[in-house]
């Protein structure tokens, strides 16, 4: 897979999780961050690990679709397969959880409530999108496949146990 395609990808996450959060704090001024950290004890190592954690969540969901899905997390270059497994196995979408992961932990990092505020705009946004567009795209291209998915792996909030296509057990 070409590297330049996956690249192109990183653009929205860029974006979302970095650029806008960026501006936020900056107030549209490069040398005017604002950072404020009442608890700085307690939000400084909540914060680096709540972000690290997103990192590594984005990392994983974002190789398993380059390798499992055959494709990038781009709307406009999308998997060729359906993920389901690993973190796929609890959530549907746990890779704009690690997006939100990131954007609560550069919140807590910052104390800054307008990242805050963009977090929650981001889910609702994406909510709105994968209920409206994503799912229904998904369905016409994954058929059966991904009802089934749906019907039972949550949109957010990550199940206990791992789902698996008809029960199938899962080597350890």
């Amino acid at each position: 897979m070409k590297l330049s395609r996956h690249l192109r990808s990183f653009v929205l996450p860029l974006v979302v999780a970095g650029v806008i959060p960026l501006l936020q704090i900056a107030r549209f001024s490069p040398f005017g961050l604002k950072i404020y950290l009442p608890l700085p004890y307690v939000q400084v190592p909540l914060g680096m690990l709540v972000f690290c954690l997103g990192m590594v969540l984005l990392a994983a969901t974002i190789r398993m679709f380059a390798g499992i899905g055959q494709g990038t997390l781009a709307p406009w270059d999308p998997t060729r397969r359906l993920v389901t497994q690993g973190v796929y196995a609890y959530t549907r979408n746990p890779m704009i959880c690690g997006v939100i992961f990131l954007l609560v932990g550069e919140a807590l990092l910052t104390g800054s409530w307008a990242i805050s505020a963009w977090a929650l705009i981001v889910i609702i946004v994406n909510t709105v999108y994968f209920k409206l567009s994503e799912e229904p795209g998904l369905v016409k291209r994954f058929g059966q496949e991904y009802a089934a998915y749906r019907a039972n792996v949550p949109m957010w909030i990550p199940r206990l146990k791992p789902w698996r296509p008809d029960g199938e057990k899962r080597a350890s």
